[in-house]
């Protein structure tokens, strides 16, 4: 191993004592406050797409047929049908991967998503943590144990905001391990540079992508796995039957499309700004913004940051804490990066909270 991260061992509980790996930043949202919590685009779907949504429920009366889901979403990767399996959610994957796998040493990168490891410690497995030093965050593939056989870091990172290059992901692939990259904010980097979701020729990988962020479908659950055929066979195994709905199909199907993919690109291009200008309005107001932030949020430290995110929940403004995340303390916490009107009213507000 390396030297710069740490190795953490956890046992069998979703809450160790230090990190309540079930929250989530739908927790932090209430009536009237204003919401940099949560890092879905919109309350709603495009108008387009929430018309598809909505001529699907005529079909209610019939079962899921996953099909022509699943021949879109391999189109859209350069795959075959076999390789891929709706899920109802990215959170419904890192279920299905810790019920249908049994691995003798389960490492997870941190700090990320807290869910991969909830769902492995729920199903009784033993979890080591890679912590990834701050304030970079930057993955070392020497720092994963050689003898870990199952490891799941994200690509960009939740809460980090940081994408990995592809090379240092790959490097952690070897014969006999299977390597999950959550790609849940891939396509919020224009081109997806750094996406494995086409990548067939690396052993063992899980790829788990998710349509809630850009196109506002939390509320509907639709995701997705990418793998070899016997890997997806084995999770969908291990799932109920019909667990996902024929609005999310339609909706996977309806996001895939070559329309849609040129105007996630147009919203990513966006973002790509709005977040700069978030970033520099941060830093003015004196706080340390986390860098190679290419996701839809960004990660943010200040000395009093419990205190602030605090202050600005009573000022009207929702943000997520970071404390739960492992690898964090309280003086972090997790911005969204919404429009610039938003923004405005977010360093405004900023501006009057560091001076009292």
């Amino acid at each position: 191993m390396g030297t710069g991260g740490a190795l953490e061992q956890t046992g069998g509980h979703i809450d160790d004592g230090h990190h309540d790996l079930r929250h989530h930043g739908d927790s932090e949202v209430g009536p009237g406050l204003l919401d940099l919590a949560v890092n879905v685009r919109g309350r709603t779907p495009p108008a387009w797409l929430l018309g598809r949504i909505t001529d699907s429920l005529t079909d209610l009366g019939s079962y899921p047929d996953p099909a022509r889901a699943r021949a879109a979403l391999a189109r859209r990767h350069r795959r075959d049908p076999d390789q891929v399996l709706p899920t109802a959610g990215a959170a419904e994957a890192f279920v299905l991967i810790a019920r249908a796998l049994n691995p003798r040493r389960a490492v997870v990168v941190h700090p990320q998503f807290t869910e991969p490891e909830a769902a492995l410690r729920a199903a009784g497995h033993r979890v080591d943590r890679v912590l990834l030093p701050a304030p970079d965050f930057l993955l070392d593939p020497l720092e994963v144990p050689e003898d870990a056989d199952l490891v799941m870091v994200g690509n960009p990172t939740n809460p980090t905001s940081v994408l990995h290059p592809a090379e240092s992901i790959t490097a952690l692939a070897r014969p006999g391990r299977i390597l999950v990259v959550d790609e849940a904010f891939a396509d919020c980097v224009p081109g997806e540079p750094e996406s494995l979701a086409h990548r067939t020729d690396v052993p063992g990988l899980v790829v788990v992508r998710s349509l809630t962020k850009t196109w506002s479908l939390a509320g509907l659950r639709a995701g997705y796995v990418l793998a070899a055929p016997d890997l997806v066979a084995r999770l969908g195994e291990a799932r109920p039957l019909w667990s996902v709905s024929t609005p999310a199909l339609v909706a996977m199907e309806a996001c895939v499309t070559s329309e849609a993919l040129a105007e996630a690109e147009d919203w990513a291009r966006g973002l790509g700004e709005e977040r700069r200008a978030l970033t520099e309005d941060l830093v003015r107001s004196g706080l340390t913004v986390a860098p190679h932030a290419r996701a839809s949020f960004l990660l943010v430290r200040a000395m009093n940051g419990e205190s602030l995110r605090l202050r600005l929940r009573d000022a009207g403004i929702a943000v997520r804490r970071g404390d739960t995340f492992p690898g964090l303390g309280p003086e972090w916490f997790r911005v969204a990066v919404r429009d610039s009107g938003t923004r405005h009213a977010l360093t405004r507000t900023l501006a009057q909270l560091m001076v009292t």
